[in-house]
This record gives structure tokens, sequence and C-alpha cells, in this order.
């Protein structure tokens, strides 16, 4: 079974939730779907969603919280 990534369409800064007060927009093994927010990027004080371009269960981050990331770097891995 070959893991599906996603990645990120901008450099920036990767945040989990919408604030530190707030939840993760996903956690650790939850399922997602076409769409789904899992982020942000925050580039130049703007925040950008990250948002699922494709479907799985079991997401694993490879990027932790508030870790700056380049154009294209997996974000996270979904199972099938």
């Amino acid at each position: 079974m070959a893991a599906k990534e996603i990645r990120s369409h901008l450099p920036g800064i990767f945040y989990r939730s919408s604030a530190p007060d707030q939840p993760p927009f996903k956690a650790d093994g939850d399922p997602v779907a076409v769409g789904d927010v899992i982020g942000l990027v925050e580039v130049m004080k703007s925040f950008h969603e990250v948002q699922a371009d494709v479907s799985g269960t079991n997401i694993r981050f490879v990027v932790e919280n508030e870790a700056p990331v380049t154009a294209g770097a997996v974000l996270a891995k979904l199972d099938d």
C-alpha cells in the first residue's frame, strides 16, 4: 500500500491550527477527504489554507507545527 502525500504549494511557515489556543485542523490518525483543510502556510503575514488534494486514512504529519517549509515540501502522508 503506497502512501499518498499532501504537499505545500507555497514556501513559508506551516501551522496545524488557526490559532495557538485552537485544536489542530487534523490530528495524527484522522481520515482526510479531498478539500479538507489540514493546516495553514504563512507567507509575509498572510495565511493560506492547505487543502488536501487527495483523500485517505491515518494522516501522519511529517512537518512540525510552526516549521518553515518550501514549496513542494511534503507536509503529511495518508494511507489509501
